[in-house]
């Protein structure tokens, strides 16, 4: 989950930095403080405490569903409106946990895939923009930065192929590590900031100033926290599932709570929400160690990788196009992983009409980031991001369409055969 975990705040402070709103020294600390906050989130989900907790395996990590909603409020309102609409979304989800059970009919697999889906195709956008080496970079589109993205790209696929299992589980990191490798090589690694850099370090919270709270920034937050929500419950479900440890309401709403926290949490030390990370449900289930403490201890990983800031500027360092390669597999498998949730669904042709205009409608600021420049800023916030636009028009044209065409038990039925996908992000 490292790359996924790592990805985050490399797309946002990239974004940000473009934006004037950062320096490019800062997307270190970014990197740091997320590491320490997952550690946190980790330990807290695991070893849990009062009613905060699922007490299950479960690693925590920045989620993507975040990262469009971000770069429009940072672009729009700066970072610190970033900070507080995270803020306000955690106090949110921990406030709507204990009766979040009674809302999760308005998002069963079919709204939930869709979403999944959007995720993954939204993010491509940003893909694409690595893979030419920096979008507005001199550069941009040089064959040199596509060869670099398409040797990472083949790396990742060859290590899947043909590594043992247990190294092909890290094959998006070790294809980074073999692109930046190949990069060094040819010059275009730039590990300067490394050396400016302390050993240790701890993050400061509020770095970049206190928090803002803009109106419509805080309501796309809200949007994604119900979708953090969401997938956290997929990944709580196969958990338990997976340990035989049968799950119930309470156990989903400390779960959802811990979330909260640490969402709040990310606000307060410069980092971004945090969710239950799924690559972590489908390496319980293949090793076989069901042990809680496990995924404590790897949280206590994380804490020690936060506190060392050279650490995070090596990672800032990796080339933008080994990112962009990178990036192709693991946004594409977002959107593979929605693909695999609406599988499982009923799709008759409402369902189908459902999803097309929730996707056409999420793609439209994705393909003409122009479309909506005339509307007042609070609609731009909320639907510049193709997931808030997509996930709102899911929602809706679900209780319209698709109710009365698939019943409480259908829905059940397809939501525990999709648990186990649900919160594959990154």
């Amino acid at each position: 989950m490292y790359a996924g975990a790592v990805a985050v705040p490399l797309i946002v402070g990239g974004a940000m930095i473009s934006a004037g709103q950062m320096a490019p020294d800062d997307l270190a600390h970014l990197v740091v403080a997320d590491l320490f906050v997952a550690g946190i989130a980790t330990i807290l989900q695991s070893v849990g405490f009062w009613r905060f907790g699922v007490r299950l395996p479960l690693m925590q990590g920045c989620t993507f569903a975040a990262v469009g909603p971000m770069i429009t409020i940072g672009t729009n309102h700066g970072i610190t409106a970033i900070y507080g609409s995270v803020i306000a979304c955690g106090l949110f989800m921990m406030l709507l946990a204990p009766v979040f059970s009674t809302l999760l009919r308005f998002f069963p697999p079919l709204v939930t895939g869709t979403v999944i889906l959007l995720i993954g195709l939204s993010l491509m956008s940003v893909a694409a923009g690595w893979v030419g080496g920096g979008t507005g970079t001199p550069d941009f589109g040089a064959p040199s930065n596509l060869l670099l993205a398409l040797f990472t790209l083949v790396a990742i696929l060859l290590l899947e192929r043909l590594a043992p299992p247990a190294v092909a589980r890290v094959s998006i990191l070790l294809g980074i590590a073999a692109g930046t490798a190949v990069a060094a090589l040819t010059g275009k690694v730039d590990v300067s900031g490394v050396a400016a850099q302390d050993w240790v370090g701890i993050s400061t919270p509020f770095a970049f100033g206190a928090p803002t709270f803009e109106v419509g920034s805080v309501i796309a937050m809200c949007v994604v926290g119900l979708v953090i929500m969401t997938e956290t419950t997929g990944d709580i479900l196969a958990i338990g599932e997976i340990v035989e440890r049968p799950v119930t309401r309470r156990a989903v709403a400390d779960g959802m709570r811990a979330d909260g926290l640490s969402t709040v949490l990310g606000g307060v030390f410069n980092t971004f929400p945090y969710t239950a990370f799924a690559q972590n449900v489908g390496l319980v289930s293949m090793s076989g160690v069901r042990s809680r403490y496990v995924a404590t201890f790897a949280g206590g990983v994380l804490i020690v990788l936060g506190l060392l800031p050279k650490l995070g500027a090596v990672v800032a360092a990796v080339p933008v196009a080994v990112l962009g390669g990178a990036g192709v597999a693991l946004f594409g498998m977002v959107a593979a992983s929605g693909i695999r949730t609406l599988a499982s669904c009923r799709l008759d042709s409402r369902a189908l009409l459902m999803i097309a205009t929730a996707i056409g409608v999420g793609l439209l600021p994705t393909v003409n980031p122009e479309i909506y420049a005339q509307t007042p800023s609070w609609f731009q916030t909320i639907f510049d991001s193709g997931i808030s636009s997509g996930a709102i028009t899911a929602i809706v044209l679900h209780q319209v369409l698709c109710t009365t065409r698939h019943t409480p038990q259908e829905n059940a039925a397809a939501a525990a055969e999709a648990a186990g996908v649900v919160g594959l992000r990154r």
